[in-house]
């Protein structure tokens, strides 16, 4: 097998090498998620820009199914990558790519004909921008299957420690995307169709590009059709650690939708406030969120080889960088926010709520940057359930103070982006204590047997 091990060397070297592709490739991807938003913004209107901010939060939820299956079918083929088993790294990743294939078709169907009832009734769209919602979330629905082929491969390769490749795929997409972008929204004024075929078209050349990439460099995953086999037994470790990854990122995904039905009520202004505020803040979440991928295949490798110790001696060392790193790019969004703001044509009223909401979440998200790295170490370690119980009392409680305090006295409109205070504040106790009880290490080692 070809590849790259992380139970060797210094940790934070090994860490931080895995980490940077990775932090690479979601910076595309968040770039190409603004310059979408500005050209949207600029050329379709405000109307435009809502409908497509809107359609984030069911979006997410296929998203959800996507990464949740495929970084667990990634855990237990870097498991038995670290133990040195070719034979169940290369059973494991057919049984992985057929599933994933597959819930990407029922994915797609199920997505086109939900959305209506989906975005009228729960997340409560408003008329005004309901139909050009529609319209983009089906055409964007269409390339859900090459969405959820993408997730695979690339959890593949970075179970095998491969996670510069990811970049190269996410540079070809975005680059693809953004050109589209602008030839469709800004050149021909296809609105937000325009915006949606763009996307689906760059999926296809993730998609492609991934798999080619994969079956080339690495023989141990080069299949014939009538090799892709369906094991039953990996399949369900599989699911035993991809569905507690699927289920956190679902409950966050209905976390937001409430939260999202809240932003609503105040109106097409806020709803694009929020839009674009929800875009800056996955930049100050890019640290820790790349952390805990790359902590997740560490953790797996080194239990596949038996050095919970290095495991420890890593998470240190992680939770450091990713704070320091969260720091840097909060300070910087705190600063020119007002430049940020007038990059999106926002109405008057519109910028003046996105100007609190970023100052805001540049203070509160450095919170997340503290402990989401260390969901990473209870996916690979086998207690992938515990980020969903953290998701949940954390998303449970941005919601309740959100339909609690939203028409108060004391925060008013502005809880919409102050509830992480007290959300992500839930889930540092709740992650950090479980953490340092040694609970996650109870049956580490399983894979190995």
């Amino acid at each position: 097998m070809q590849g790259k091990t992380m139970t060797e060397g210094a940790p934070w070297k090994h860490i931080l090498r895995f980490a940077l592709p990775v932090l690479a490739g979601s910076l595309l991807q968040q770039l190409y998620n603004t310059v979408d938003a500005i050209i949207v913004g600029n050329y379709s209107g405000e109307a435009s820009l809502s409908a497509v901010g809107t359609t984030g939060t069911f979006a997410f939820l296929f998203l959800a199914l996507a990464i949740g299956f495929s970084s667990g079918n990634g855990v237990v083929v870097a498991q038995h990558y670290g133990a040195g088993n070719t034979t169940l790294v290369r059973e494991n990743a057919s049984t992985g790519i057929i599933m994933l294939l597959g819930m990407g078709v029922v994915s797609m169907l199920v997505g086109i004909i939900t959305a209506r009832p989906a975005y009228s009734y729960l997340v409560s769209v408003p008329d005004d921008f309901l139909d050009l919602t529609l319209i983009y979330f089906r055409i964007y629905a269409v390339g859900l299957v090459f969405q959820f082929g993408y997730n695979i491969f690339s959890s593949i390769l970075r179970a095998v420690g491969d996670s510069a490749a990811t970049l190269y795929f996410l540079l070809i997409a975005s680059v693809l995307n953004i050109g589209l972008d602008i030839l469709f929204v800004a050149g021909l004024s296809w609105g937000v169709a325009g915006a949606a075929i763009a996307t689906d078209i760059s999926q296809v050349a993730c998609f492609v590009a991934a798999y080619l990439y994969m079956t080339r460099k690495y023989p141990v995953f080069r299949f014939r059709l009538s090799e892709y086999k369906w094991n039953p037994d990996h399949a369900k470790k599989t699911v035993k650690v991809g569905f507690p990854i699927a289920l956190q990122l679902i409950v966050v995904s209905f976390g937001l939708t409430f939260i999202q039905r809240a932003v609503n009520e105040f109106g097409q202004a806020m709803t694009a406030s929020f839009t674009v505020g929800q875009r800056i803040e996955m930049y100050l979440n890019l640290p820790c969120n790349a952390f805990q991928t790359t902590l997740a295949t560490y953790t797996g490798q080194n239990i596949g080889a038996g050095k919970i110790k290095r495991v420890k001696t890593g998470v240190r060392q992680t939770v450091l960088i990713s704070l320091l790193m969260t720091v840097c790019i909060s300070g910087a969004v705190w600063l020119f926010a007002g430049q940020i703001i007038t990059l999106f044509a926002l109405s008057s009223q519109a910028a003046v709520y996105c100007g609190a909401h970023l100052k805001t979440v540049a203070f509160v998200n450095i919170i997340l940057a503290g402990y989401v790295p260390l969901f990473g170490v209870f996916q690979g370690a086998n207690h992938s359930g515990v980020p969903t119980v953290v998701a949940t009392g954390a998303l449970g409680m941005r919601v309740l103070v959100t339909y609690l305090f939203r028409h108060s006295s004391i925060f008013g409109y502005s809880i919409i982006w102050w509830n992480g205070l007290f959300g992500f504040g839930v889930g540092f106790l709740i992650t950090w204590s479980y953490y340092l009880s040694g609970k996650w290490q109870d049956n580490a080692l399983i894979a190995r047997s």
